[in-house]
């Protein structure tokens, strides 16, 4: 079975435009790519990636598909499209899905003014698109202001498979659980709904965090979602604001110790492999 990271990115400062990466970001303002995590992929045992999109732009998407071209542990790409033109998410799903990687799409929608954004009507015909053709949407349900959407997306259009990022980014650093269990809990009774965990440490306290602040919250999603529809992903590089790829994997394998080799071995990789057909 390989061990999949589902969540990664890179960019390129100098080829692709990322409007909400600045300065103030510090670690991460700078250009991240493929040489820059093949060493830690083989540290860490990580056979194969999902590259997701940082931008929400087509230039980005093309950067991806171009990486993914050269790079074998690239095993699936999920890029971007305009959701709010149906006719044009039609045309470039058309385009895209010919390419052996391509997944499916996600939008920056926690940068956007609008928080109900995603769920818009000429969205949801987007979203419909995607279904028609067997893509996936993943959705930056960053808490408290999205995840409460998933399941209306996931009751309009059924056929869709959804992925939530990031576990929603749970209020780790604050050690509260609920409203947000709740919605987790609401978002995993449609069975079309999966969940990385991913992006966590981020959401804890960036100097003092560890599996014992992060298990609460995986076992949640575990205990909701089961071990099939829940996947590992790094965020790498954002995750060194808090970190490194090498901590994130190791703290990682620590909240999950004690649980059957069948569920690790599913949210390392077995789950992913059938999600992104990889």
């Amino acid at each position: 079975m390989p061990v999949i990271d589902t969540h990664q990115h890179f960019w390129n400062l100098a080829e692709v435009e990322y409007p909400w990466l600045v300065p103030e970001y510090g670690p991460i303002y700078d250009t991240f790519e493929p040489d820059d995590l093949s060493a830690q992929l083989r540290t860490a045992g990580v056979d194969k990636t999902v590259l997701v999109q940082s931008a929400n732009s087509y230039e980005d998407t093309a950067y991806m598909l171009k990486i993914a071209d050269v790079y074998d542990w690239v095993g699936a790409v999920i890029g971007w499209v305009d959701l709010m033109i149906p006719e044009e998410t039609e045309k470039r799903i058309q385009m895209y899905k010919k390419h052996p990687k391509f997944r499916g799409i996600r939008h920056l929608i926690h940068e956007e003014p609008n928080l109900d954004w995603v769920v818009q009507p000429v969205v949801i015909e987007s979203l419909k698109v995607l279904a028609k053709h067997n893509m996936l949407f993943e959705v930056v349900a960053v808490f408290p202001n999205h995840l409460k959407h998933v399941p209306q997306l996931a009751k309009e259009v059924s056929d869709l498979k959804l992925v939530i990022d990031h576990l929603a980014k749970p209020p780790i650093k604050d050690r509260k659980l609920s409203p947000w269990t709740l919605q987790l809990q609401e978002a995993a009774s449609f069975q079309n709904v999966y969940a990385k965990i991913s992006g966590l440490n981020t959401a804890a306290d960036w100097q003092t965090w560890s599996a014992d602040d992060l298990k609460p919250y995986i076992d949640h999603a575990i205990d909701v979602f089961g071990a099939d529809r829940v996947m590992f992903g790094s965020d790498w590089p954002v995750c060194i604001l808090a970190g490194s790829y090498q901590s994130v994997w190791i703290e990682t394998n620590r909240a999950l110790e004690g649980r059957p080799k069948s569920e690790i071995d599913a949210i390392l990789g077995g789950t992913a492999a059938r999600v992104y057909r990889i």
